[in-house]
């Protein structure tokens, strides 16, 4: 039994993708590159694929861009979301093109007729509609109402929002709210999680690159997906996209919500204690093997104090000391090595089990 209970929410799909329900949590991501140019998109596409990326949203920022999406479409290996903003008619050129979703803000696509029409043809095509709304492009009268775009505030206008397309017919529909601020984010999705049934998108908008990004999406996605809240995740980083894959794997992983498409390393923190140059074998231990995509445990150990002890739940475990070191297998020690060959036959070790396993 998990640990953690998950809301139950009304199940949509996205392609061959299942959102909510019992469905598991599925990792997406964005491109980065300009969508008419299919070929770079397509291998950009394909990147985050073979990462684990289970849908991907492109932009679609002019007509050529919607027009692009049919040969994109037609080629993923995963689904399609349309990300549009402003223009109505791009959402709808995006539909016809087969794209499996578009992505809308409603409070900057203008007069609500137009919303309208972007849902006549997404029932029209039997497609979802992401319904996000953010901190950056929140209404002018919510945020002079709550003096900023507070949790409030951007609950209100996902609120309103879903009760205009429920009263037009249309129900077929995911929520995203985000903030930059992890604790806005985190406030946003308990409030209307607790006001609508509808699937979850989490992430945490413009988080920043490197360590603030990840600290800051990691903070809040944490602990909604702890309270059960949350379908679908984003890690927004201002990295490649495929770094994004990485991070939300290593997140689900951590709390056992979903096993990584990669190995999961686990390493010991440097004390007084070891005898070797543990980052830079954790380094290289890391470079060596990252072309591994099975979920197996590794675990990287700085001496041979605690080994044995402290590697137990890995399959497999390189350990360093002074001019020698340990190679062990689920807690048993299999052979001891000079320091020099000690990389090359823990590559070797790693590889026999993968045969065996396989």
């Amino acid at each position: 039994m998990s640990w953690i209970k998950r809301k139950k929410t009304k199940q949509i799909s996205i392609g061959s993708i299942k959102i909510g329900g019992d469905a598991q949590i599925a990792v997406q991501s964005m491109t980065n590159t300009d969508t008419k140019d299919v070929n770079s998109t397509l291998a950009q596409i394909e990147r985050l694929y073979k990462k684990g990326c289970e849908i991907v949203r492109c932009a679609v920022i002019d007509k050529e861009a919607a027009k692009a999406l049919k040969t994109i479409k037609k080629n993923s290996p995963i689904p399609i979301i349309a990300d549009i903003h402003f223009d109505y008619k791009l959402a709808i050129a995006s539909i016809e093109a087969g794209v499996d979703c578009v992505r809308i803000n409603p409070g900057n696509i203008g007069a609500f007729y137009k919303t309208k029409e972007i849902l006549k043809s997404a029932k029209e095509h039997k497609i979802p509609i992401r319904i996000g709304v953010n901190s950056g492009s929140l209404e002018k009268k919510l945020i002079e109402k709550y003096n900023g775009p507070t949790s409030e505030a951007l609950v209100e206008s996902a609120y309103n929002w879903i009760k205009l397309i429920e009263d037009f017919g249309f129900f077929n529909m995911k929520i995203s709210i985000k903030s930059s601020d992890p604790k806005t984010t985190i406030l946003c999705n308990e409030k209307i999680s607790k006001l609508t049934d509808y699937p979850l998108h989490l992430g945490v908008t413009e988080a920043g690159s490197s360590m603030e990004g990840i600290v800051k999406s990691t903070s809040a996605l944490s602990v909604l997906l702890r309270k059960g809240i949350g379908d679908t995740i984003r890690i927004s980083l201002s990295e490649p996209p495929e770094n994004e894959i990485d991070v939300c794997y290593e997140l689900l992983n951590s709390l056992h919500l979903r096993k990584k498409h990669s190995i999961d390393f686990v390493s010991c923190p440097t004390c007084g204690r070891i005898e070797i140059d543990l980052i830079a074998l954790a380094d290289e231990v890391k470079k060596r093997l990252s072309g591994i995509d099975k979920p197996i445990k590794v675990a990287i150990m700085g001496c041979v104090v605690n080994a044995l002890g402290e590697s137990r739940e890995a399959d497999l475990a390189i350990a360093g000391g002074r001019h020698f070191g340990l190679i062990i297998k689920r807690g048993k020690i299999l052979k001891k090595v000079k320091e020099d060959r000690l990389i090359d036959e823990f590559v070797e070790v790693v590889n026999e089990f993968l045969q065996e396993e396989s």
